[in-house]
């Protein structure tokens, strides 16, 4: 077996790993980008509700305490 052989062999044997190892990030990274954009969406709704039930009881909004999200 010669050094080329020796090399082409190694670099095959790394394409399968790699290939795994990008087909799970990028199903990870949609995974948490559909996670983070229900969350907006949600909050959003969430703000909306909160706003149309606060004109219909005619009350001032009231304060919320800040958490980390808010900041």
């Amino acid at each position: 077996m010669t050094v080329g052989e020796w090399l082409t062999n190694a670099g095959l044997s790394l394409i399968p790993p790699t290939l795994v190892g990008l087909v799970f990030y990028v199903v990870m990274r949609s995974i948490l980008r559909a996670d983070s954009k229900e969350r907006q969406i949600y909050s959003k709704m969430e703000a909306e509700m909160r706003a149309e039930r606060e004109a219909e009881s005619g009350s001032k909004p009231t304060a919320k305490a800040k958490t980390k999200k808010d900041a």
